[in-house]
């Protein structure tokens, strides 16, 4: 897990520097964390991701372009979103 901390540490910073010369500038209280594997963990599963110095926050999953991904990659909450849309 720390491994997978600093090299998501060093990716966003790389993008935090992109994103500072073409003067963007990213919402740390919109960004969350995933965490998606299908493998039963010992460890922890919390991570401490920063994003412009700010703590990011770790959700179990989140709806990116209309698809909701959960940590396991089931799928299970998009189907029961959509199938209680359907029914409506």
């Amino acid at each position: 897990m720390r491994e997978a901390e600093n090299i998501a540490y060093v990716k966003l910073s790389k993008v935090s520097a992109w994103a500072k010369q073409n003067k963007i500038r990213f919402n740390e209280q919109k960004s969350k964390v995933v965490l998606m594997t299908r493998r039963k963990r010992k460890e922890r599963q919390e991570f401490e991701i920063y994003l412009n110095n700010k703590p990011l926050i770790q959700v179990n999953s989140l709806k990116y372009l209309g698809i909701i991904l959960d940590c396991k990659l089931t799928f299970r909450e998009y189907t029961n979103y959509m199938t209680e849309k359907c029914t409506n």
